[in-house]
């Protein structure tokens, strides 16, 4: 995060590795130790868990030969990263390709446009997948796969948990062919011999999926909203979404976060600040960080606060003191985020099922003297970069406790066998968030047979996103 790094004084960023006689040389490992490294300093500077992985205390080594003698115990960057995490973090991760990863954080990456949801049975090995929905202009769309489309295998291998992964997200799955499926007359999901082939192609996704409002019966026009990332460089849109809503009359919003992962603090403030309007410069979150951090930092730098402005833009607020939001258990970090911050300044109704529990965000962590990416002294030798976790998040009444997800007021769960068209009044999470604020709408009651079976992460979970919060340069 910019702040961050522009008020850490250099002799900080020095200090954080000496030897026992305080020798004034900054060591500099084996060359082909360098990525070592840089994951040990890295992570021992700005790691939220520092203070608790022994490996990454400031006295952990007596010398500098002990020092290189650790760090050549672990070959494989990976590896040593993984050593260093602490048993709390779910969600750091590092990278050997940064420049896939900016670009995937400006939405831009590969995809064949299908979204789809992973099914992991109780009483067998076998995995079925399901569309939840397609991406305008894509492959999928032009293939004709649509939302509720079945699948049982890829390239003539059925699905199960041991291999879906690799075929699915694994370095051969650019181009897959994708077994369909059906119902057969016991209601299980079978092959129908139908395949489809898909081609991953450079792709970008615009968050802002759908943007609507809805006229009820008892007068109210309800505003409808489905974002499916925090993506920055997408904030733009997302604003002239909330134009389009305010001009047309919404007094109501459903915001639908049930396929979002996450991504961007500084995209969470914005929108909170699009949802209301009239809390302008008060606190929406705060960010701690580790002690060797905390103690740098200034208001400035670990709060986020509600804003009226958009890049010199009016941010269009809709001024409302109430918002009703559809979760599932995919609803993760910078989505959560939204519910947390505005909870203590206006009604936030949650509709669907419980989210992820991620309260913590990460910034990404270069090879350079300031960790940073635009730094002069950028090690040209490779261009591995970390994701690490390195604050969480408190709201402006310092409540952050929710690593077990929030739990909706109006509890249902999705159920692929009854999907329903996404924006339609008749879908069933839709119905349920309207049903809310129109008490005579009648939303359906969960599918009366218990599933036997549990969801796995889904294409939500890129390969380099993941369920991400992270900070940007700009804040």
């Amino acid at each position: 995060m910019k702040t961050i790094f522009r008020i850490l004084p250099i002799f900080f960023l020095i200090s954080i590795f000496s030897c026992s006689d305080q020798d004034d040389d900054i060591f500099v490992p084996d060359p082909n130790l360098e990525v070592q490294d840089f994951i040990w300093k890295g992570l021992n500077l700005y790691y939220y868990w520092q203070d608790d992985v022994a490996d990454l205390q400031d006295d952990r080594f007596t010398s500098q030969d002990a020092y290189q003698e650790f760090l050549g115990g672990y070959p494989n960057p990976e590896d040593l990263f993984d050593h260093l995490l602490s048993p709390e973090d779910r969600f750091s991760f590092i990278t050997d390709d940064y420049i896939e990863l900016q670009d995937a954080r400006e939405g831009n990456f590969d995809s064949n446009g299908m979204a789809f949801g992973l099914i992991g049975y109780n009483d067998s090995n076998k995995v079925n997948g399901y569309v939840r929905y397609v991406l305008p202009g894509s492959d999928a769309e032009q293939k004709g796969i649509t939302r509720g489309d079945l699948f049982t295998g890829v390239n003539g291998t059925p699905l199960n948990r041991d291999n879906y992964f690799d075929l699915l997200f694994g370095p051969d799955s650019r181009q897959y062919i994708l077994d369909m499926g059906a119902y057969n007359t016991a209601n299980e999901i079978v092959a129908n011999g139908e395949t489809v082939t898909l081609v991953k192609t450079p792709t970008t996704e615009n968050p802002v999926f759908i943007t609507k409002t809805i006229s009820l019966a008892n007068g109210v026009t309800a505003g409808y909203l489905m974002y499916n990332r925090f993506t920055a460089s997408f904030d733009r849109e997302l604003n002239a979404a909330f134009g389009d809503l305010k001009s047309q009359g919404a007094t109501e919003l459903i915001l639908d976060l049930r396929y979002n992962p996450g991504g961007s603090v500084n995209t969470s403030a914005n929108l909170a600040s699009m949802i209301t309007g009239q809390f302008d410069n008060q606190l929406f979150t705060k960010l701690r960080y580790n002690s060797k951090i905390e103690a740098t930092l200034s208001d400035a730098a670990t709060n986020y606060n509600f804003r009226n402005t958009l890049s010199g833009q009016a941010i269009n607020s809709l001024m409302l003191t109430r918002l009703y939001v559809i979760t599932t258990a995919r609803t993760a970090s910078a989505s959560e985020l939204i519910i947390n911050g505005l909870d203590p300044y206006i009604e936030v109704i949650q509709v669907g099922d419980v989210t992820t529990g991620k309260n913590e965000a990460s910034i990404t962590l270069y090879d350079s003297p300031s960790f940073r990416f635009n730094d002069e002294g950028l090690n040209p030798n490779h261009t591995w970069a970390m994701q690490p976790l390195v604050s969480k998040n408190e709201n402006s009444i310092g409540f952050s406790d929710y690593t077990s997800g929030f739990t909706p007021e109006a509890p249902l769960k999705e159920d692929f066998r009854n999907l329903g068209v996404l924006g339609s009044t008749t879908e069933p999470l839709l119905a349920k968030a309207l049903q809310q604020i129109d008490p005579s709408i009648q939303a359906k009651s969960p599918y009366p047979t218990p599933l036997g079976a549990e969801e796995l992460f889904g294409s939500e979970w890129h390969p380099l996103l993941k369920n991400d919060m992270y900070l940007d340069p700009g804040h």
